[in-house]
């Protein structure tokens, strides 16, 4: 197996790992209720998604 001759700088290293960071996930708010949801979920407070009831909720007392 083939060794590497000399060690690899810093900035070398630094180069290659520029790009391993993670981005934030992007939430919105859900027109219904206001709560913060992901794009494409049905939203955990109300149940709502695109406009209708995907989940029934009970109502809290």
């Amino acid at each position: 197996m083939p060794n590497p001759k000399r060690k690899h700088s810093k900035s070398r290293t630094g180069k290659r790992r520029a790009h391993d960071h993670l981005t934030p996930v992007l939430s919105g708010n859900c027109p219904h209720c206001g709560e913060p949801r992901l794009p494409h979920r049905v939203c955990a407070k109300c149940g709502f998604y695109r406009g209708r009831v995907v989940i029934v909720k009970k109502e809290e007392e």
